[in-house]
């Protein structure tokens, strides 16, 4: 899809995180993440909606889920891709937030990834979709250091 951008900070070998708990916990990153997401509607599962402390403000909340959670009335449920993918078609920009399945469901139709690639390795539990690098243009938005922790922000674009 033209409008499906995916958004992750993923470890050398594409950690994601541990005990549906982020791994890193980088403040530019963090600021990264708001600045990329805020206005735009955000695509997540249960368990991602479910680690969050609180609904993230500025940004309309969708959860693809199989189940028939009992939920703020804010949110929109959807109950597979065909649903979500009528759902957003008409937004500029939606961003595809995780958790790992809903990575792996919809890589193939995200146009763009904004990762964040932490130069480093950890122990991980749920990790993002290999892909294939040829595949896709990369661009490198900035490069930070925080905690002793070297990163970089990519763009990724798939090619035509």
């Amino acid at each position: 899809m033209k409008n499906m951008t995916m958004i992750a900070a993923v470890g050398k070998n594409l950690e994601l995180g541990k005990n549906n708990d982020l791994i890193w916990h980088l403040k530019e990153d963090m600021k990264f993440f708001r600045e990329k997401t805020m206005g735009k509607p955000i695509i997540m599962g249960m368990k991602t909606l479910e680690s969050l402390p609180k609904l993230l403000p500025g940004r309309k909340h969708i959860v693809l889920t199989t189940k028939n959670p009992d939920l703020d009335p804010e949110i929109i449920i959807v109950h597979s891709i065909d649903e979500l993918l009528e759902k957003v078609a008409n937004y500029p920009e939606v961003m595809v937030i995780g958790g790992a399945s809903v990575y792996k469901q919809l890589i193939d139709y995200s146009d763009k990834l904004l990762l964040t690639e932490i130069d480093a390795s950890a122990d991980a539990d749920v990790y993002f979709p290999t892909f294939n690098k040829e595949e896709w243009d990369r661009e490198v938005l900035g490069e930070n250091e925080e905690n002793n922790i070297s990163y970089k922000h990519l763009v990724y674009t798939r090619k035509k």
